[in-house]
């Protein structure tokens, strides 16, 4: 009897041991206030095994060539001061870390559309910009994370000066020891060149998926077939593993029609409509051995007095979809 307990015993570490280990990841948004290391402890308890922190750029508009960063009047969380500290907090939780520095445009232009208008503003925005990732790709040397996103959703950048970002990726490396990739947005993620030069291929993955009031997880599933076949074909074609550097939906009515839509306008809750898109997105996802996990928008700091049964915005706390979250990754 014993021996059959030891054999039992050994097929079941052989078995776990071979199992990969996704990228169960939570996007932890940076507030304006420093917080205890507690304040972390709700993402371990959702089962996350990575965490996204997302310092901040800031332009006056989308031709504008200055970038502002790592100034006293920014939100603790977004400043070097506070992903340092955030990051030792879900170190000793064993929980990785990737580091993802971020534009945000004055009154909330598409960082997408960012373009200058002259070559002298391209070099001066080149510039900045790369002072702004370098800053944090040395934060990301010193704290160990894991992982380093390069940007996000910067599709106008990224096609008018390919040459500048192969040299940016090629300056990082040298900072900076781990994993890289870059997050582009749904729509634009098969254009960006330089995929073979990082380790993943990012997608901040809100791709519209039906234009049901509350779709139900099959009609979720099946608004992914199409674009599932592209991210794989992508997969294939750069030897690569996608990311979902950003996924999430919001929990109101039609939340798989336009899953990007931040109108804080609408305000009807749909609490079913936001489970059922992340049950569906886990289904298709998870089990692709092309895939390499993803980061939930958002996660706040002030975990008790966020979300919760009457918000109609994208983070799942206090609400269902936590539920499903915490579930699935448990078992992944």
């Amino acid at each position: 009897m014993k021996r059959c307990w030891l054999l039992l015993l050994c097929i079941i570490q052989f078995s776990c041991a071979g199992q990969r280990r996704m990228i169960n990841g939570i996007s932890f948004v940076g507030g304006p206030d420093e917080i205890a290391k507690q304040r972390t402890a709700p993402v371990a308890n959702v089962n996350a095994n990575w965490v996204c922190l997302m310092p901040f750029g800031f332009m006056r508009n989308i031709h504008s060539p200055k970038v502002r960063f790592n100034e006293p009047r920014q939100w603790w969380g977004e400043r070097t001061e506070g992903v340092t500290s955030t990051a030792k907090y879900f170190h000793d939780q064993g929980i990785k870390v990737m580091i993802k520095p971020q534009i945000w445009v004055w009154h909330g232009e598409f960082t997408g559309t960012i373009n200058m208008e002259s070559e002298a503003d391209w070099k001066a925005f080149e510039t900045e910009y790369e002072k702004f990732i370098l800053e944090f790709a040395q934060v990301a040397r010193d704290t160990k994370a894991e992982m380093f996103c390069m940007g996000t959703e910067l599709n106008k950048f990224v096609m008018a000066r390919p040459a500048f970002w192969k040299k940016l990726i090629a300056k990082v490396r040298k900072v900076y020891p781990g994993k890289l990739t870059y997050a582009e947005n749904w729509d634009t993620f098969e254009k960006v060149p330089f995929w073979e030069a990082l380790d993943f291929v990012g997608v901040d993955a809100y791709f519209p998926l039906s234009k049901e009031k509350t779709p139900t997880i099959a009609e979720f599933k099946e608004g992914w077939q199409a674009h599932k076949a592209a991210l794989k074909a992508l997969s294939e074609r750069t030897d690569k593993e996608i990311l979902f550097t950003e996924y999430g939906y919001r929990s109101t009515s039609y939340a798989g029609k336009e899953p990007w839509n931040s109108d804080h306008n609408k305000r009807d809750v749909d609490l079913e409509a936001q489970s059922n898109g992340l049950a569906a997105l886990f289904d298709e996802f998870w089990q692709e051995n092309w895939f390499a996990g993803g980061f939930l928008w958002k996660w706040f700091d002030n975990h008790d007095n966020v979300g919760g049964l009457d918000d109609p915005f994208f983070t799942p706390q206090n609400k269902p979809a936590e539920q499903v979250v915490r579930q699935h990754y448990l078992s992944h």
